[in-house]
């Protein structure tokens, strides 16, 4: 007797829970418990028939359809245990273990259908528990990590009832004309002109069916008449969505290696420190801690080789915004068309397609964002994450984890490395490097070409506006950008917001346009005259006049990438010569809406003559262009101020990063930083490449005031329609939490009093939340699972844990 443990695809607290259920046998006969008709099964149901015809045998990884609660379920295995009779007549595990107390075999139900291969492997059900466990998630959000993007069957509520709905993505097959036998015997009769065009296109090479009756319309009597002499034949073969026909036969083919450059010093020891970890096979982690420019990428390429050579695979994960064209062409230029690659900016059947080239075990090495992590890569030997400092490594939505901490939990189950690098690692990383044995530093302080460092001047734009200037360039980045365009060099300029102005704000009566959905102002756009919440996308036309007292002194403030990019037009338009007519690239989260937009504008860039690429924070790292010698950074005080104990880490890294841009070849480079804080320790130490000025600044806050590394925290998000509800169940919440930390968390743990969250109303929703501190090693999942689990669930009002949060907005 086989039981399976089945996960169900149903996201609701009230089922968080695995479910058993007996396995057919092998020959798929029913088993006596059977609850469920063949009508009631939907057999007869072309979906469920063609899903059916597969074949698929129950295993770990599966999707299967269940019976549950007087109807049918979609779920995946995440365990099977086999049971027989022992000598006394006793179900004893093939282990020897006894039955489960609390199963009872009379009230199991069978498992209805296997609907699918395995998705995953017992590595990947093993993960999916953890993760539920550690950020307190449900385990169906969890286990759909694994799964492949749209290619689940799920059961769905009609008029008609419960029906199975096959997945919204399959495989696509081409049809290929290619010849037969009899090609060079067959001579078709006189007119029939399509036979002899299609004869004629097989003879220079295998052709798509498509492209025939593109070139030549109605084709497939024709062909259909040749198949019948044997003349052509028609084969089905699987296109890799996103690529050119050509490219998908190229999968399997070895592609040139890119040259190998010379390893510096700092790139041998980061070597032979990965080559240690790889060998102790105990999930050890090496942090590559270097400027930007010193060959990071190297060292991954070279340590990814030796991992490949004895026979293992690698994860790379790129934050989104870094994983550019450059950065993919990096990966198969050194390893060719083994290399897959996963990001968003797929269509779901892309990424279903490089799913599926992972599952096939054709590709060795995945490139990818955060979800790349759960590619179903076999045999994983290195885990790279590259940026490792980057916040979008968090999940914002359930389960709301942290790959680099799911890639420590992998490394070490699996045997394998991780490997962080970084120009700017994080304090958590920096921290582990000193207190934890298995986790290794290694610096290199050098750029790999020798090349210096650019220099960072930075501008009190405060000392402007006094002296009259009220430009939003400063004299000395409006001169260094006339110098080097006139030189025909590029430049950078990082704004990280987007939109026109920030915000419009009467002059008369200080009314300034909100959200009536989200508790911040409206974004003005010029083009299109407009203002729009960028939370929530609710939009309106801009007001002529103050809505409030009909004052026409509206004026706007903050400055935007659209205005940016005009000032600077009109501002560069005033250069002599062929700097004059330099071009001006935007690149934000509007003008890179578009699929392929990124590539096209960053080509775009790379051809230019002379140019700017003006753009948000998604330009400050991953790019490299030898000619970009100026990096100016128009407002660095963007997140200074954000009520958020990360802000001067973030400000810190975001300069360090993007000045990596400037001077990367031949060419010196320099960066110049407006801020209105220029005696602020972040931009200070920043300017001067000097960390440890800004981590004696920053760390004995953190410990005084109780923030990670010295603790870790849960933020309780407690989010509804109805205020006073929402405010109530949050201090309610509060109030348990305090008491059950007081009882089982004991010293160094607390937690906080209720309070409304910055953004306290978003998308329509009213937003409280309640923070619980632990000390720094303990497990806080520990404690506070059981009460969420347990909690009943409250009609009008949502709560959600978020374990490590990376923010508290």
């Amino acid at each position: 007797m086989r039981i399976a443990t089945v996960v169900l695809d149903i996201q609701t607290q009230a089922l968080d829970a695995p479910y058993s259920y007996l396995v057919p046998d092998q020959e798929g006969e029913a088993l006596p418990q059977a609850l469920f008709t063949d009508a009631d099964l939907g057999l007869g149901d072309p979906v469920l028939d063609e899903l059916l015809a597969a074949g698929h045998t129950a295993q770990v990884g599966c999707a299967v359809l269940v019976p549950f609660g007087g109807r049918q379920a979609v779920g995946f295995v995440v365990e099977l245990r086999d049971f027989a009779r022992n000598g006394t007549g006793e179900w004893v595990s093939s282990e020897g273990a006894p039955l489960p107390a609390d199963l009872d075999l009379a009230k199991l139900k069978p498992i209805d259908a296997v609907l699918s291969a395995p998705y995953f492997d017992e590595n990947g059900a093993a993960c999916a528990l953890w993760m539920a466990h550690r950020y307190i998630a449900p385990l169906s959000s969890c286990v759909r990590l694994f799964a492949p993007p749209g290619c689940v069957p799920r059961m769905v509520n009609g008029r008609t009832g419960w029906r199975l709905e096959k997945p919204a993505v399959a495989p696509v097959d081409d049809r290929w004309v290619v010849a037969g036998p009899s090609l060079d015997q067959v001579r078709p009769r006189r007119g029939a002109v399509k036979q002899q065009a299609v004869l004629d296109a097989v003879r220079q090479g295998d052709v798509r069916l498509a492209e025939l009756a593109s070139e030549f319309g109605a084709v497939a009597a024709a062909v259909r008449a040749l198949e019948e002499k044997e003349a052509v034949r028609v084969e089905r073969r699987r296109r890799m969505r996103g690529m050119e026909p050509g490219q998908t036969a190229a999968l399997a083919m070895d592609a040139p290696s890119s040259p190998r450059p010379c390893l510096t010093e700092g790139q041998r020891r980061a070597l032979e420190s990965i080559r240690a970890a790889r060998a102790a096979e105990d999930g050890s982690v090496v942090l590559v801690d270097g400027v930007t420019g010193s060959g990071k990428t190297e060292v991954y390429l070279r340590a990814i080789e030796e991992a490949l050579e004895q026979g293992r695979t690698a994860v790379v994960l790129v934050p989104e915004i870094s994983l550019t064209p450059q950065t993919v062409a990096r990966f198969r230029g050194r390893f060719g068309h083994t290399v897959a690659v996963l990001h968003s900016r797929m269509s779901q059947g892309e990424r279903f397609d490089q799913w599926d080239f992972i599952r096939s075990g054709q590709a060795r090495v995945v490139v990818g964002a955060r979800s790349a992590l759960f590619s179903p890569l076999a045999n994983v030997g290195l885990i790279v994450i590259d940026e490792e400092h980057e916040g979008s490594y968090k999940q914002d939505s359930a389960p709301r984890y942290v790959a680099r901490d799911v890639a420590l939990w992998m490394a070490r189950r699996n045997g394998s490395a991780l490997v962080l690098g970084s120009a700017t690692p994080s304090i958590e990383s920096l921290h582990a490097c000193k207190t934890d044995p298995r986790w290794t530093r290694v610096e290199l302080p050098q750029r790999a070409n020798g090349s210096p460092l650019p220099r960072i001047d930075v501008v009190d734009m405060a000392a402007e506006f006094g002296s009259g200037r009220r430009s939003m360039f400063s004299v000395e980045l409006e001169k260094a950008l006339r110098e080097e365009l006139s030189a025909g060099h590029k430049a950078v300029l990082l704004l990280n917001q987007r939109g026109f102005a920030k915000f419009l704000l009467c002059r008369d009566c200080g009314f300034v346009p909100e959200c009536p959905q989200c508790s911040t102002s409206l974004t003005y756009h010029e083009r299109g005259n407009f203002i729009i919440c960028h939370h929530c996308g609710h939009t309106r036309p801009a007001p002529p006049v103050c809505p409030e007292c009909s004052s026409p002194y509206l004026k706007k403030f903050g400055a935007g990438t659209q205005r940016v990019e005009d000032e600077l037009a009109a501002l560069v338009s005033t250069f002599p010569g062929p700097a004059g007519a330099a071009q001006i690239i935007r690149m934000d989260a509007d003008t890179t809406s578009a699929k392929g937009s990124h590539q096209r504008l960053l080509e775009q860039f790379g051809r230019a003559d002379a140019a700017v690429l003006l753009g948000t924070q998604m330009i400050a790292k991953g790019l490299d262009f030898k000619d970009v010698t100026l990096v100016g950074v128009i407002n660095a005080d963007t997140q200074l101020h954000l009520p958020d104990y990360r802000a001067a880490e973030r400000t810190f890294d975001l300069i360090e990063q993007v000045a990596g841009r400037a001077g990367r070849a031949e060419l010196p480079g320099r960066v110049i930083v407006q801020t209105y804080e220029a005696a602020n320790p972040a931009i200070r130490a920043a300017a001067t490449y000097d960390r440890d000025l800004f981590l004696g600044q920053e760390l004995p806050k953190r410990r005084l005031l109780g923030y990670p590394p010295y603790v870790r925290l849960a933020n309780v998000l407690v989010w509804g329609k109805e205020e006073e509800a929402v405010r109530t169940h949050a201090q309610d919440l509060a109030a348990r939490l305090s008491q059950l930390v007081a009882q089982q968390g004991g010293e160094g743990w607390s937690c906080l009093p209720a309070t409304p969250c910055v953004l306290a109303k978003l998308r329509g929703t009213y937003r409280w939340h309640v923070l619980v501190r632990c000390p720094a090693r303990a497990d806080v999942s520990q404690v506070l699972e059981p009460f969420f689990r347990q909690r009943p669930a409250h009609d009008r009002v949502n709560v959600a844990v978020d374990v490590d949060p990376v923010d508290l907005l």
